[in-house]
């Protein structure tokens, strides 16, 4: 009689555990409904889905098109229609070393790392990203390199540095990326190398990115051939243009970019070029950044004139050779391959010494 007893208190307990264990589950699956449906979860998600292309059926299973398109059209970005003015770029040299710093980031920026006269690497420490601002002191030192196998397969970051002798490099151009699988070998729009149109893609949705032969960033929406007689040397073909003559794109919502890892070209009223790499999709480490997040860095360090370059799991960045950053994926054999990439290659033979990665 005790057994039966003991029996009964025990399928009781179990029952009790379950009864629970089946409560917290239907709250928990309330709580991810009331979530996924509420407008703050909706616009990051779908927006942030739909951006990297091939993670679009993320954004699909949860919500139809009519919601996915709502979304979209709240979020998106309008770019200043003026043509940028390339004569308020003016080369300034060592000048820029014994002028009165306007901020804090300034100052860090011109303060040289011991042993380095070419480029300045500064650790970025947001609340919701990581990542990394170069800052190239003299722009004759950045230049394009191209995938050696171009049309048949891409090559790392790391890679074209070391093939061109480079110190530094990031990530250019998209490219075709069906499924999150490709390799890096077909452009995402047109390639402009030594005033050369390298790659020819009519199709891209982006606009051109690149240096005249005067070293000033050139972002226009010319056709290529345009571009070369207007003094284009090396481009690649993405976007949105971020700032143009100092005045910022408006965002509204995220602008659709949703938050993701991001690569950044700009350069200063005085020439230094500046680049953004910025770490994401590593929960507990860095989420991502926002259009608006980029503007805001780039306007701590004056630039004038920015892009925005390919992002996501392509945000790359290699110095001296070696994988520098963290990207989203690949990085266990040193990133994912890409067409093409900036690079600083020290053509004047100034001291570059390597900074040490302790962070």
């Amino acid at each position: 009689m005790l057994r039966k007893k003991k029996k009964k208190k025990k399928l009781r307990f179990k029952f009790k555990k379950f009864t629970v264990f089946v409560l917290l589950l239907d709250l928990l699956c309330i709580g991810v409904l009331v979530l996924i449906h509420t407008d703050k979860f909706m616009n990051f998600f779908i927006t942030t889905a739909m951006t990297t292309k091939s993670h679009a059926y993320l954004a699909r299973t949860l919500y139809d098109e009519d919601t996915i398109n709502r979304i979209l059209a709240r979020n998106y970005v309008e770019e200043t229609d003026e043509d940028i003015n390339l004569d308020d770029i003016s080369i300034n040299g060592e000048d820029m070393f014994t002028k009165k710093y306007s901020s804090k980031y300034e100052r860090e920026l011109f303060k040289k790392d011991p042993g380095n006269d070419v480029y300045k690497i500064i650790r970025l420490e947001e609340k919701s990203f990581k990542g990394y601002v170069i800052g190239v002191y003299d722009p004759r030192d950045v230049e394009l390199a191209v995938s050696s196998r171009l049309g048949v397969m891409g090559e790392s970051v790391n890679t074209m540095v070391k093939n061109n002798n480079a110190l530094v490099g990031i990530n250019g151009g998209g490219f075709r990326d069906v499924d999150g699988w490709g390799n890096g070998s077909f452009p995402h729009g047109n390639i402009i190398e030594d005033g050369k149109l390298v790659w020819e893609n009519n199709r891209g949705s982006g606009e051109l990115i690149g240096f005249t032969k005067d070293h000033k960033l050139f972002l226009t929406s010319e056709t290529p051939q345009q571009a070369i007689a207007d003094g284009m040397m090396d481009a690649v073909e993405f976007g949105p243009n971020l700032i143009v003559n100092g005045k910022p794109l408006t965002v509204h919502g995220d602008g659709g970019w949703g938050i993701a890892p991001r690569t950044v070209i700009g350069q200063r009223k005085d020439g230094v070029v500046i680049m953004l790499s910025i770490e994401g999709r590593l929960p507990g480490y860095s989420i991502g950044a926002t259009m608006n997040d980029l503007i805001t860095i780039l306007k701590r360090y004056k630039v004038y004139n920015a892009a925005n370059l390919d992002g996501g799991a392509s945000a790359t960045m290699s110095v001296e050779g070696e994988l520098f950053n963290r990207p989203s994926a690949g990085g266990e054999y040193g990133g994912r391959t890409v067409s093409n990439a900036w690079i600083v290659t020290n053509k004047l033979n100034k001291p570059a010494k390597a900074p040490v990665k302790n962070y």
